[in-house]
């Protein structure tokens, strides 16, 4: 229980559910993003949004036009401002419990797939969901 105290004080999380983003551009969005430092995480979504970078495909983007730079990807606009609120989010989160922002790591960011809810009169169709959840942690000082 002690350990589990210390580590509560070390992380700040913030959590996204039931988002109306597509989970397969969410899972590579988040694996974009994953340990990486959350400023450099934040300039990333930013490059998105401006279209000066895509966002790389390489598990669900096997039929993807190749984008400047050699990879295959795309332009995500919905998912990275969703996850870009997030960054915010858990950014105040540490603030508020004392952290210092300008050393914090994205240790743990997850998309998972959300409940499934149907469009009232339409013949079999879905709404996407996703849950996100993302952790950050203090990198030590040198």
């Amino acid at each position: 229980m002690d350990a589990q105290k210390k580590a509560d004080a070390v992380t700040a999380r913030a959590i996204g559910r039931s988002l109306t983003i597509s989970t397969k551009h969410s899972v590579e969005v988040c694996n974009l993003l994953r340990n990486r430092s959350l400023a450099h995480g934040k300039d990333v979504l930013r490059g998105v949004l401006a279209m000066k970078r895509s966002v790389p495909m390489p598990r669900y983007g096997t039929e993807i036009a190749h984008r400047k730079g050699g990879q295959r990807g795309r332009f995500p606009l919905t998912v990275c401002e969703s996850i870009l609120g997030l960054l915010d989010s858990v950014e105040a989160n540490a603030q508020n419990k004392g952290m210092s922002t300008a050393n914090l790591v994205i240790t743990h960011i997850l998309a998972s797939q959300g409940p499934k809810v149907h469009h009232y009169g339409r013949w079999g169709r879905t709404a996407k969901r996703t849950h996100v959840e993302v952790v950050v942690s203090e990198r030590k000082g040198k």
